[in-house]
């Protein structure tokens, strides 16, 4: 039998081979959430042996690892707002950067607040401003296989929302205060430029955003006026280079007071308006 400080070289060894950044990070990662423990236990009890079976379960995912399955999907949840959530294959992994959208939502928010999450996927967006805020949440998703993880989220996370599987707007038949959206919005001839953890393995339903990467915001923007009451919001994560055609559909579709905010990197991240 192997110690933890064993296993750990172990892993590190193997990722680096098949250039995994942050291997010594994932390698942790990996170990901590197989033994439920944390990096201080790691580092206490580095000479401590791993019965067979953790030491089998450890090589198994340091193989799938190896092969750029993402790390997330691995474990089966990633920290957002704070929030642990699940997450598999059916929905995109949440990311730090999402979090500015989060925030600034939270800024127009109170009890009272009615918000709908379109294409919610995990539900990390909607469910940490209902958590954050005690807001009225509803999420929507095309996919039964997102809602599901969603649910799952709302459950474990005692959060209150509602969902509903929705092809866009398909479903939808309440107005609300604020929408909230980060939809599909990669070029589809950027896709395969991508990492191989994100376009062999994170749901192309949900970065496929068709020729221009514009194709749901389109939708989104120019059919919210129905779904939004008076001076309702909307709010976009987009795509860094984005911003100026972002700016165009809400104007074409009468939205004022149009604002881009930006990321912790200085790229464009969040578009709002309200009607």
């Amino acid at each position: 039998m192997l110690s933890i400080k064993e296993l750990l070289t172990f892993g590190k060894n193997q990722l680096e081979k098949s250039n995994i950044d942050n291997a010594s990070y994932d390698a942790r990662v990996l170990l901590e959430s197989i033994l439920q423990c944390d990096r201080n236990y790691l580092i206490l009890y580095g000479e401590q042996k791993i019965d067979s079976i953790n030491e089998m379960r450890y090589r198994d995912f340091i193989e799938r690892r190896s092969e750029h399955y993402p790390l997330q999907y691995i474990i089966g949840s990633q920290e957002f707002m704070g929030y642990e959530f699940l997450v598999n294959e059916n929905v995109l992994i949440p990311r730090q950067d999402t979090e500015i959208l989060v925030e600034k939502v939270l800024e127009y928010v109170d009890s009272d607040t009615q918000v709908l999450d379109m294409c919610c996927g995990s539900g990390c967006i909607g469910i940490s401003i209902q958590k954050e805020s005690d807001a009225s949440v509803t999420l929507a998703d095309i996919s039964k296989e997102a809602l599901s993880v969603a649910k799952r989220n709302g459950v474990m996370l005692d959060a209150d929302i509602e969902v509903i599987e929705s092809n866009m707007y398909s479903n939808i038949q309440s107005t609300y205060d604020i929408i909230v959206s980060n939809p599909p919005y990669i070029r589809s001839d950027v896709i395969p430029t991508l990492m191989e953890e994100v376009k062999l393995h994170e749901p192309m339903l949900a970065l496929d955003g068709k020729e221009d990467g514009l194709y749901f915001y389109r939708i989104i923007i120019g059919e919210a006026r129905r779904y939004l009451n008076e001076k309702g919001y909307l709010f976009l994560e987009i795509g860094c280079d984005q911003a100026a055609d972002i700016r165009k559909i809400f104007i074409a579709n009468q939205f004022d007071d149009i604002h881009i905010v930006k990321d912790l990197a200085g790229l464009d991240r969040v578009a709002y308006a309200h009607i």
